[in-house]
């Protein structure tokens, strides 16, 4: 199966996963260039060749209105993603070529505004506000006031909106079958900021990476920030040792400054064919339940990261006709799959399978046809390769010029 291993041994930064990931992918230029026609206001993504102790890798830069944001305030309301790139040391505006004093302040609501703007296909525009929430959340619960009181600071907003932006697209571009991330280093020591002094991990990063596994270590200084650490937390399958794997290829995202160790994030994207991994399978029978009402619980699973939902007619007690509720997940999202069954059908008793499954690896490719661009799926190993267009373009293609489907197919 496709595998994405993530190496945050020297923790984890949104720039740091963004250049990490872009350097799996083939056509890196014209990856940059769709981000930066997105249109994320005054935003502009730059890419540039790094050295790490001798290692050689990519570091990418966000410039807001030409200005690369390097401005570290950790206080309410401000996003704390500005230490991304490890060179900071939290002063707030002291030293700094821009205050906050003439910037205003972005809200979840106003960031939802700006996301839902982009270009971007519904799924990754949820993965991106999920992001968005958790760090919300997380300042939310630091700063003891509610999720709607959080502000961001503008400039700060735009760098974590393309750093966030730019890996939900790479992960959909990617598309593994599962994320492995290592125990992530978070550094140790403490951090000037705007209000203080402050342990480390920040107490941002901390709250996020609660049941993650991190530890401290001899570099002094912040070396995951609440951006890299929820990216990490949401798509991450599991966290833990490197897999056995077949690797296809490696990515190296480097932060700015330098440490004794190099200062990277590493990506592994492989094949983990033969060994399989291992799912939940929930099962549930319901026979007091409208069709209606079981597609819009299969819809909601679905969209809370269920593998799969499917159902299967069967005949129930009484003669009645009724129909067994499946769904299939990673055994870390049990205990939420199980609570939106339980809300959303009418079971009362939930039975549970661990299985192991086998899978081909799948990628998504861009082709050019008489039509323009259209997605084509890619499935591969154990021998087997299989390509299919993508239904949704395939479908577009036919309601513009009036053709079926098949005509399209056989067109292309």
């Amino acid at each position: 199966m496709k595998t994405l291993y993530l190496d945050c041994g020297m923790g984890a930064a949104g720039d740091m996963l963004t250049a990490a990931l872009l350097e799996l992918l083939p056509d890196r230029e014209e990856v940059i260039g769709e981000l930066n026609a997105l249109g994320i206001p005054g935003v502009e993504i730059v890419c540039e060749k790094a050295q790490k102790c001798g290692i050689g890798g990519t570091h990418i830069s966000v410039r807001v209105h030409g200005v690369e944001e390097s401005e570290e305030i950790y206080g309410q309301g401000h996003l704390h993603e500005s230490e991304h790139h490890h060179d900071h040391d939290h002063t707030g505006d002291a030293g700094h070529g821009h205050g906050h004093t003439h910037h205003h302040h972005s809200g979840l609501h106003e960031i939802g505004h700006i996301v839902e703007a982009l270009p971007l296909s519904g799924r990754i525009q949820k993965d991106i506000l999920a992001v968005f929430g958790m760090i919300a959340e997380a300042e939310s619960h630091v700063h003891g006031v509610p999720v709607n009181e959080i502000h961001f600071h503008e400039v700060g907003t735009m760098d974590a909106v393309a750093d966030i932006t730019a890996v939900c697209v790479m992960m959909d571009r990617l598309a593994p079958d599962q994320v492995i991330v290592s125990p992530v280093h978070v550094g140790s020591g403490q951090v000037k900021c705007a209000h203080g002094i402050l342990p480390v991990p920040a107490p941002a990063t901390a709250y996020i990476l609660q049941d993650v596994p991190i530890y401290g270590g001899e570099i002094r200084g912040e070396l995951c920030t609440p951006t890299g650490a929820a990216l990490l937390k949401y798509f991450a399958s599991r966290f833990g040792a490197m897999p056995v794997m077949r690797t296809l290829a490696i990515g190296y995202g480097m932060g700015k400054k330098d440490f004794p160790a190099a200062n990277c994030v590493r990506a592994l994207l492989g094949e983990t064919e033969g060994a399989g991994d291992t799912v939940a399978e929930l099962v549930c029978n319901v026979d007091d339940m409208t069709a209606e009402a079981v597609g819009f619980a299969g819809e909601t699973l679905l969209e809370a990261g269920a593998l799969d939902v499917f159902t299967v007619a069967a005949g129930m007690k009484k003669s009645r006709m009724g129909m067994v509720l499946h769904v299939m997940c990673t055994e870390s999202m049990k205990g939420k799959m199980v609570e939106l069954i339980f809300k959303h059908t009418t079971t009362i008793g939930i039975r549970e399978n661990i299985s192991r499954r086998y899978t081909l690896a799948r990628s998504i490719r861009k082709v050019q046809t008489p039509y323009g661009e259209v997605r084509k799926k890619i499935s591969e190993g154990y021998g087997v390769t299989r390509e299919k267009y993508e239904y949704e373009d395939l479908a577009q293609i036919a309601r513009e010029r009036g053709m079926s489907i098949r005509e399209v197919e056989e067109s292309l």
